[in-house]
């Protein structure tokens, strides 16, 4: 049966490659070291001592600093009531059902964005999150506090990383599980960053679902925000599983998704300032955060293009098999029907994959 050989295949890809834990790298791999023992094997890793030289590590660490630096910089800060941008929400005119929700993004001057991530009210969590290669443009005063590539990884991937971006936020945001088609370089400068990762051989687990496109919209004003569907009508793709469900709902939760809170448990692990995880193309990976001295979390990650190869070839093949959960077999994991939608075939071109994903991007 499909159902047996796909489940006996989470097991067997953490036994023969993954072990049960990311491996820890106390100095910088060689480009060699990096391609062969983590790239082509599409394994994460985590790595000590390879922004030690950055400036930002010290400088960054004294808000005024930046505030300093940044004085007359306009920056994008996504605001959302409760830090769960880019994740599933109650439908607006459908409560029972889901829907994608996007930040509302407001131009701000960033020392203003800093106190609100810093000392958050009540009403609103700010996050500086934008993924379109932010650094390189809206934070281009502070390019020289670190490297403009990480060069065992540039060697490595052939190329220097299509994006750099900034992540500062605080405790209360979060990023739901999601996958990405990049090679990413995650360094931690402030706080540490909470993962929880799963293979790409892991897809059926995520529960992934077409959901209506919506987007917070907020009133300073009367500092409440609007939940409104996008028009013309959008669906997204996206993982469904929540896996810290609220208080009181975890029963529904384990039963409504029975792969992922019955199946091998995911790889957990805390990068801490001052250390680098790499993230392969295609991993699905939840983030939380908790904040450093200036009370901020702060980030700095490098988007390399993933090469379209076999392991994608794979990923789809694996993504497009028709699957019944043994544990559930009234639910397909094929079935991606919300709210009167269909979700497009899970063999997409990898273009409109990729589309989507830059669409959707965490964390």
């Amino acid at each position: 049966m499909i159902e047996k050989g796909v489940e006996s295949l989470w097991e067997e890809v953490r036994e023969v490659s993954l072990g049960n834990s990311v491996d820890r790298l106390l100095s910088p791999p060689t480009s060699l070291q990096f391609l062969r023992d983590f790239v082509s094997q599409n394994k994460p890793c985590i790595i000590s001592n390879a922004i030690s030289h950055w400036p930002a590590l010290s400088l960054w660490l004294n808000p005024s600093y930046l505030s300093t630096v940044l004085s007359s910089s306009l920056v994008s800060l996504h605001l959302t009531p409760h830090g769960n941008a880019d994740a599933l929400v109650p439908h607006p005119l459908h409560p029972s059902t889901l829907c994608f929700v996007s930040a509302h993004v407001q131009p701000t001057p960033f020392p203003q964005a800093l106190d609100l991530i810093c000392q958050p009210p009540d009403h609103l969590v700010s996050y500086l999150q934008q993924q379109n290669d932010c650094f390189r443009t809206e934070y281009g005063e502070l390019e020289s506090d670190c490297d403009d590539h990480i060069p065992w990884a540039s060697d490595a991937l052939g190329c220097h990383p299509e994006a750099v971006n900034l992540w500062i936020g605080n405790h209360l945001s979060e990023t739901s599980f999601h996958k990405d088609h990049y090679e990413n370089l995650y360094a931690v400068v402030s706080g540490e960053k909470h993962f929880l990762l799963l293979p790409p051989t892991d897809v059926h687990r995520m529960y992934i679902r077409e959901y209506p496109a919506a987007r917070y919209s907020y009133s300073e004003e009367s500092e409440e925000f609007c939940l409104e569907l996008e028009e013309p009508q959008r669906y997204v793709p996206w993982c469904s599983v929540n896996p810290y469900p609220p208080a009181g709902t975890e029963k529904q939760e384990r039963s409504k998704f029975p792969l992922y809170f019955n199946g091998p448990k995911p790889f957990e692990v805390t990068v801490k300032a001052g250390e680098i995880l790499y993230l392969p193309s295609m991993w699905f990976h939840y983030v939380r955060q908790s904040p450093g001295e200036g009370g901020c979390t702060i980030a700095v990650n490098y988007w390399y293009d993933m090469q379209f190869d076999i392991k994608y070839a794979y990923f789809n093949f694996l993504q497009s098999l028709p699957y019944r959960s043994t544990d559930s077999p009234k639910m397909p994991e094929s079935e991606c029907e919300v709210s009167g939608s269909h979700a497009s075939p899970n063999h997409e071109s990898a273009a409109k994959d990729v589309e989507a994903n830059k669409e959707c991007e965490e964390v």
